[in-house]
This record gives structure tokens, sequence and C-alpha cells, in this order.
């Protein structure tokens, strides 16, 4: 898709792939140009529960593939390097909606929730289990 210089899109989905690129800022310079509307899906790896154990951020690396570590801030500021204006956004819940096994995340379930209803942005940079979808032009 990247390399097709006719066709462009109304709507280009981005879900859950440029934590995995080396490039990242390349390949969302090169997307900027292929649709009118992006929407973005951006795991938020980064919190404050996650640097403090270690296990999550070398989790996503070793087992999801991800090069790339962001907040809400660090992803919006992405996006916008790249040359995007970033329309809205708002917080998934993967960590409350899905399924799990893990222990750990059955025990921060209600916390997450407790702080999320009170506090989205302390939620998603406290305890993580947030990502980001993000609608931009």
């Amino acid at each position: 898709m990247l390399e097709e210089n006719e066709r462009a899109f109304d709507i280009v989905l981005a879900i859950d792939v440029f934590e995995h690129i080396e490039d990242y800022l390349g390949f969302l310079r090169k997307l900027r140009d292929k649709g009118t509307y992006k929407i973005f899906h951006i795991p938020l790896d980064l919190s404050v529960q996650a640097v403090w154990r270690r296990t999550p951020i070398r989790r996503a690396r070793e087992q999801m593939g991800h090069l790339h570590f962001f907040t809400k801030e660090t992803a919006l500021a992405a996006l916008e390097t790249a040359g995007y204006n970033v329309l809205d956004w708002f917080y998934t819940a993967g960590s409350l909606e899905a399924p799990t096994r893990r222990w750990t995340a059955r025990v921060l379930a209600v916390p997450r929730k407790l702080l999320f209803a009170l506090h989205q942005d302390a939620a998603a940079r406290w305890l993580g289990g947030f990502s980001l979808l993000v609608l931009a032009q």
C-alpha cells in the first residue's frame, strides 16, 4: 500500500501497527497521503506500573514484537511530528474488556476500573493496560 502512488482511500486503518516498525516516523509520513482520514489504535505500554515491574515491557517486546513504547502524550506527539492533525482520540480498555489468564491483570482490574472512572489519564499513566484510538487527518 505504501508503494502505490495512484490510490488514495477515504479512511486508512492502522490498528496496533506502528509500535512494531523500526522507522515508525518514516512509516507515518508515508501513510499520511494514503487517505483523507486515518484511524490509529496505539497500545500505551508505558506506565508507572509497567516500568516498575519491568516484565510488561519485556513481554510486549518478546511476545508481541513491540519495538517502541508510548504514553498518550508521546503517541499523539509522534502523529503530530509526522504531520498529522489529530481530530479526536479516546482510550480503549483492553485490560478490562478482554479475557485474561494472568493473575496480575485480574488483580489490577479493580483499581484500574475505579481509577479510570475517576481520572482516565491517571489510570493510563499509573496502572497501564490501555490503548489510544485516534482519528487524524
